[in-house]
C-alpha cells in the first residue's frame, strides 16, 4: 500500500467511525433499552461485508447504511432492532451473504426486516413484467407483518435523495418519480409529514430544477417581510397565552417549495397569488394529558376574540384524528395587514405524532420501553394494513393497475361516515356509496344496488359527505359491471371489481381464443402468438387479451380480409408506431406534409441510457409523442422507451410518466431539446374575466398584431356579465407561451389566464 492509499484509508476510518459514534450518541440520549453492543456487531459486521467498496458520490459504502440508520434513530424515533435492520439492510442485496445468514448471527426478526428490505433479483420476470413493481409489492407484503419494514425503506429512501447529486439524470427522474409517486404518499400515511415534505420537495428540485431555483429565490426576498407579518400577528397572541398560564412556542412555518409550485401548477396563479405561504404553529405543554383537547379549544376561544376567524376553515382533527394519528385545531385568522393566516394548535405530544408519526405513538404507550414490544392496535393502521393485503391478494394484478390500487389509498384526505346503527367508519374524500358497500363486505359491494343516504335513495354513484349515515340495498340478482370502475375511488373496492371483471373476462378471452384458433385450423393456418398480436394490431386493438374478449364477445368478427392481412396483402392502415401519431406535436409545413413518414427511432441493444437524448429540428419526428401531455419545447422533458424499443416523449410532470417512472424505471431517458425556432407547435391559453366591447379586439391585436403569433382556434362564451375562451396559438416553444401569458396581463379586465395542459 502506497502513502496515498495509506491517507485515504485512514481519513476513511475516521470518517466512518465519527458517522458510527455519532449514531450510538443519538441511541444513548433515546428512550430505548441501551443495546449498544448489538448495535456494535451489526456495524462491524455490515462494514466488514461492505470493505472496500464505494457510492458513486466516492465515499465509503458503509456511509449509506449509518446513515439509514441514524435517520431510522434520530428522525423516526426507532429503537435497536430497526437501527441493526438498518446498517444490514444492503448486505444480502450487495454481498454474498444469505438471509438465513443475518438468522443465524441476529436472530429471526432482523433478518426477516432485512429480507423485506432485499430487491428481488435475477432474470424471473418477463420483458412485459415491472421488477420495481414486484419489489415494491414484496416490501409492502413484509411491512403487513412488521410495519418497520416500510420506516426503514423510507429512512433509505430519503438518504438516497439526499445524495441523488451523484446520479445519472435518467436515474435521477427514476427514483425522484418514484419518490414523489409512492414514498412521500406513504411518508404522509405513516404520519412522517417533516420526511414526506423533504422527500417531495428533493423529488422536485431534481426533476425541475429551474423552477425550484425560481421559488426558492422567491422565498428568499420575501423572507423580511413573512418575518415581520410573523412578529407581529403573535404579540396579542402571545399575551393571552401568558394570561392562562400555559407553557408553550409559537413556530413559524413556511409552505415548501414543492407545495408551492403544486398550487402554482393547480390553481394557475403566480408566486405573488399565493396568500397561504406563512402559517403559525402554537405548540403548549397540558396540564395534564387528560385535558389536551380542552386546552386546544381553549387558546382557539382566546385567540379569536383577538382576530375574526373564517367560518368555513376550521379544521378539527382532534376529536376525529386522521388515519395516520394525526392530530391538532387549524384556524384561519385575518390578520391587521388583511391577509388569513392558517394557526395550527396542537400539544407537544401531537406534535411529536406529527413529526414522527407511528414510532411516537409507540412512545406515548404505557408500559412500552422499547420497540421489542410495541403492538400495532390502533384500529386504523390496522385497517390500513389489511386494505394493502387485499390488495396483494389479489392474483396477477398489471404493474400499473397494482402501483395505481396502492397510491389510491395513500393520499386521500378522509371523511367519516356512519353505519344504520351509528358506528363510525374512515373513509377516503371523494368516495361514493359503493365504496362503502365494499369496504364493509366484498358479497355486499357485487351485489349492491343502491343506498341510502341520511334515510334518502341514492343510486351507487352518489359521493359520500363527512357526517353521512349510509344504509346499503343489495339484491342477490345484482352483479358487478364493467361502468362500476368508473365511479369507484378506493383501492378496496377497485381491485375487488377489477378481480371480478378478470374473472368474468377470462371466461370470454378463453372463448375468444378457442374462436380464433378454430378459425385458423378451418384456414390451414396454425394458432400462434405471433399471429394473435399481427391480427390484435390489424383491428387496432393494443393488447392481445382485448382483442381475444372482443372475438369472445362476438364485436370483431374474422373473415376475408384478416386472411389477406395473414398473407400480406393488406397496405398497412396505420403508422409503424401503432397510431400513436394521431397527435402530431408541431404543425407541419407543406414540405414536410409532401414528405413521406419519416422512420421512428429504434433503441439499439447497447444503447448508452445514461446520456440524454436530444430532440432536434432534424429528428423530432423519430420520436413518439402521444397525448396524454402535449410536451413542447421548453419544458421539462423524458424519453421513455417503449415495448417496441421506440421512445415516447413526456413532460415529467405528466401523470402517464409518473407511473412509469414508477413502473419501469429502467427505461426512462433524460431528454433535452435542442430546437432553434423552426417548427411550430399548438398551445392552448383559457382566458376569463368581464366582459366589455372591444376587449376581444385588444386580446387578438396582442397576439397576432404585436406579436405576429397565428390563432388557429378561437373560443369565447359570455354570461351574465363574464365571459370565459379557449385560444389555440401557433408557437414556436415554451417561451413563447409565456411571453403571450405575461403580454396578455395588461389588458384590463382580463382576470384569468392560463395555460390548458
Amino acid at each position: 500500500m502506497d502513502e496515498d492509499d495509506r491517507i485515504r484509508e485512514q481519513a476513511d476510518d475516521e470518517l466512518i467511525n465519527g458517522a458510527f459514534q455519532t449514531l450510538l450518541d443519538s441511541y444513548l440520549s433515546s428512550r430505548h433499552r441501551k443495546k449498544v453492543d448489538l448495535i456494535t456487531k451489526a456495524f462491524n459486521f455490515a462494514r466488514q461485508a461492505h470493505k472496500g467498496v464505494r457510492r458513486l458520490s466516492g465515499e465509503p459504502y458503509i456511509m449509506h447504511p449509518i446513515a439509514v440508520a441514524q435517520i431510522a434513530c434520530s428522525e423516526i424515533g426507532l429503537g435497536s432492532t430497526s437501527i441493526c435492520s438498518a446498517l444490514l439492510h444492503d448486505v444480502v442485496e450487495d454481498t454474498d451473504y444469505t438471509v438465513e445468514d443475518i438468522e443465524n448471527i441476529f436472530g429471526p426478526k432482523i433478518a426477516q426486516i432485512v429480507d423485506g428490505l432485499t430487491k428481488i433479483s435475477g432474470g424471473i420476470f418477463g420483458e412485459q413484467a415491472s421488477a420495481q413493481a414486484e419489489n415494491f409489492k414484496k416490501l409492502l407484503l413484509t411491512m403487513s407483518d412488521d410495519i418497520r419494514v416500510i420506516l426503514i425503506k423510507i429512512a433509505d429512501r430519503l438518504h438516497n435523495m439526499r445524495t441523488l447529486e451523484s446520479q445519472p439524470a435518467n436515474k435521477q427522474y427514476k427514483i425522484a418519480g418514484e419518490t414523489l409517486y409512492i414514498y412521500a404518499p406513504l411518508a404522509h400515511r405513516l404520519g412522517l409529514y417533516k420526511i414526506k415534505s423533504e422527500l417531495e420537495n428533493l423529488s422536485f428540485k431534481f426533476e425541475h430544477p429551474e423552477e425550484y431555483a425560481f421559488i426558492q429565490k422567491k422565498l428568499a426576498m420575501t423572507q423580511t417581510k413573512r418575518h415581520e407579518l410573523f412578529d407581529e400577528f403573535i404579540v396579542p397572541i402571545e399575551v393571552e397565552l401568558l394570561k392562562m398560564g400555559l407553557t408553550y412556542q409559537i413556530k413559524e412555518r413556511v409552505k415548501t417549495p414543492y407545495s408551492i409550485w403544486s398550487k402554482m401548477q393547480n390553481k394557475h396563479v403566480t408566486f405573488e397569488e399565493i396568500y397561504d405561504i406563512l402559517a403559525v404553529r402554537i405548540i403548549f405543554t397540558p396540564r395534564n394529558r387528560e385535558e389536551e383537547v380542552n386546552e386546544c379549544f381553549n387558546i382557539y376561544v382566546a385567540i379569536s376574540k383577538i382576530y375574526k376567524s373564517h367560518p368555513d376553515r376550521l379544521r378539527d382533527w382532534l376529536n376525529h384524528p386522521k388515519a395516520n394519528g394525526y392530530q391538532a385545531l387549524h384556524v384561519t385568522l385575518m390578520s391587521k395587514q388583511g391577509r388569513w393566516i392558517e394557526v395550527q394548535i396542537r400539544s407537544d405530544r401531537m406534535d411529536e405524532i406529527a413529526e414522527q408519526g407511528l414510532a411516537a405513538h409507540w412512545k406515548y404507550k404505557e408500559g412500552d420501553d422499547d420497540e421489542e414490544e410495541y403492538t400495532e392496535d390502533e384500529a386504523e393502521l390496522n385497517e390500513w394494513l389489511r386494505t394493502i393485503k387485499e390488495i396483494l391478494d389479489d392474483p396477477q394484478p398489471d404493474a400499473m393497475d397494482f402501483l395505481d390500487a396502492i397510491k389510491l389509498n395513500l393520499f386521500a384526505s378522509e371523511i367519516f361516515v356512519f353505519t344504520p346503527k351509528g358506528e363510525i367508519k374512515t373513509m377516503p374524500a371523494g368516495c361514493t356509496a359503493l365504496d362503502f358497500a365494499f369496504s364493509i363486505h366484498t358479497f355486499l359491494g357485487s351485489h349492491c344496488i343502491g343506498a341510502k343516504v341520511n334515510h334518502k335513495l341514492v343510486p351507487l354513484s352518489h359521493k359520500l359527505q363527512s357526517g353521512d349515515q349510509v344504509e346499503i340495498l343489495s339484491s342477490k340478482s345484482q352483479h358487478v359491471q364493467p361502468d362500476w370502475i368508473n365511479f369507484v375511488s378506493t383501492a378496496k373496492a377497485k381491485g375487488k371489481i377489477l378481480s371480478i371483471l378478470r374473472r368474468d373476462n377470462r371466461e370470454v378471452q378463453k372463448r375468444g381464443e378457442e374462436i380464433l384458433t378454430q378459425w385458423l385450423q378451418k384456414n390451414n393456418h396454425e394458432f400462434s402468438i405471433a399471429i394473435a398480436d399481427q391480427l390484435a394490431e390489424y383491428h387496432e386493438i393494443r393488447r392481445r387479451e382485448d382483442f381475444f374478449q372482443a372475438l369472445g364477445e362476438k364485436t370483431v368478427l374474422l373473415g376475408e380480409k384478416d386472411l389477406d392481412e395473414l398473407a400480406g396483402k393488406n397496405k398497412k392502415k396505420q403508422t409503424a408506431n401503432g397510431g400513436w401519431r394521431k397527435y402530431v406535436p408541431f404543425v407541419k409545413t407543406k414540405k414536410q406534409e409532401e414528405e413521406d413518414e419519416v422512420e421512428l427511432f429504434v433503441v439499439p441493444e447497447k444503447f448508452n441510457r445514461k446520456k440524454p437524448i436530444y430532440i432536434t429540428d432534424e429528428n423530432i419526428r423519430q420520436y413518439k409523442f402521444p397525448t396524454c401531455c402535449h410536451p413542447i419545447p421548453g419544458d421539462d422533458a423524458l424519453g421513455y422507451i417503449d415495448n417496441k424499443n421506440q421512445i415516447e416523449i413526456h413532460k415529467r410532470t405528466c401523470p402517464v410518466a409518473a407511473k412509469l417512472k414508477s413502473g419501469f424505471g429502467n427505461r426512462i431517458l433524460d431528454a433535452k431539446w435542442d430546437m432553434h425556432k423552426k417548427q411550430f407547435f399548438i398551445a392552448t391559453i383559457r382566458i376569463g374575466g368581464i366582459d366589455r366591447v372591444g376587449l376581444l379586439n385588444e386580446v387578438t391585436q396582442i397576439i397576432s398584431a404585436q406579436m405576429s403569433v397565428n390563432i388557429r382556434n378561437l373560443n369565447i362564451t359570455c354570461e351574465d356579465g363574464m365571459f370565459d375562451g379557449t385560444l389555440e396559438l401557433r408557437v414556436h416553444d415554451r417561451e413563447d407561451v409565456q411571453l403571450i401569458m405575461e403580454n396578455l396581463k395588461s389588458i384590463n379586465d382580463l382576470k384569468e389566464i392560463s395555460e390548458i395542459m
